[in-house]
């Protein structure tokens, strides 16, 4: 693991988006979500791969998402805490899953060396919580203060995810039949909006254009009224998807088009969010920058 200019690490999962390979690369260590499929565990980006949990997704397989064994959890932070003083950690949203719960229960135990960001982000906002914390660590931060700037910070971000399908909700039981069938005949796509530790219906759009319009026309209104202004200085802008790359480019050139200027990034959303939503999703996250 790559020494950071400090003596904090930062831990994340792989809700973040961040692979293993990027992880070696920022000096960081990701979580890797378990998924149990039929009677297996698989991991995230270690045995399972974004296209083989397509593949069985898309075939009908059974998935349960699950959060890191407190074992796995423990083992990592008392292996990191050889090399380091202190450790951020950064789970998942506290309202989308236990595993934020779980490492703050377990974090007692370690006298104030393991700090965990309870700031409500997934995927993408997630993502950018972590790049946050490595400049907070650079800037000379210790784990206390990370977690306290991070925590306070927590809803200058927003998403928007339009889905191409209901029948993922259904299956999870997130709708009811009644209403997935209502919308399959009417062809809608929801689109959902993570605010915080929600995971809310936003709109019903009729086609997939007038859903990135909804979600263009939210995330600028976003800018303007609570992150302080439509600007490129101001809010990093990130697209996310689920399995296709080629939808998520167009929509960035989109995107692009909208708002010139802006540093974007395209990322695939996590596996632990496309069990619920199936493949075909769209997003857009902003967030703000931090000063």
């Amino acid at each position: 693991m790559k020494k950071l200019s400090g003596k904090v690490a930062v831990i994340t999962d792989s809700n973040s988006g961040i692979t293993q390979a990027q992880a070696k690369e920022l000096g960081i260590q990701v979580l890797p979500m378990p998924f149990m499929i039929g009677e297996e565990t698989y991991f995230e980006d270690i045995t399972l791969t974004q296209e083989e949990f397509y593949e069985k997704l898309e075939g009908g397989a059974d998935m349960v998402t699950s959060q890191p064994s407190p074992e796995s959890v423990l083992a990592l932070w008392k292996e990191t805490l050889k090399e380091y003083d202190e450790i951020v950690h950064i789970p998942m949203s506290s309202g989308l899953s236990g595993s934020c719960q779980s490492a703050l229960m377990l974090a007692e135990d370690f006298d104030g060396k393991v700090q965990v960001v309870n700031n409500q982000r997934i995927s993408v906002t997630q993502r950018q919580s972590v790049l946050d914390a490595l400049m907070l660590v650079g800037r000379g931060m210790n784990a206390p203060e990370i977690k306290e700037f991070l925590e306070k910070d927590k809803f200058n971000s927003s998403i928007y995810i339009m889905l191409d399908t209901l029948y993922y909700l259904k299956k999870g039981g997130r709708i009811t039949p009644a209403a997935a069938a209502i919308g399959t005949i009417l062809r809608l796509k929801p689109v959902l909006q993570i605010q915080g530790e929600r995971l809310d219906a936003f709109a019903k759009a009729r086609t997939a254009g007038q859903g990135k319009s909804v979600m263009i026309n939210a995330i600028r209104n976003d800018m303007e009224n609570r992150f302080g202004g439509v600007s490129a200085d101001n809010i990093w802008l990130e697209v996310a998807y689920t399995r296709d790359r080629e939808a998520a480019e167009q929509f960035a050139q989109e995107l692009q088009k909208e708002f010139p200027g802006f540093d974007m990034v395209i990322n695939p959303l996590s596996l632990s969010v496309a069990c619920h939503i199936g493949p075909g999703s769209l997003a857009v996250a902003c967030c703000k920058k931090i000063r």
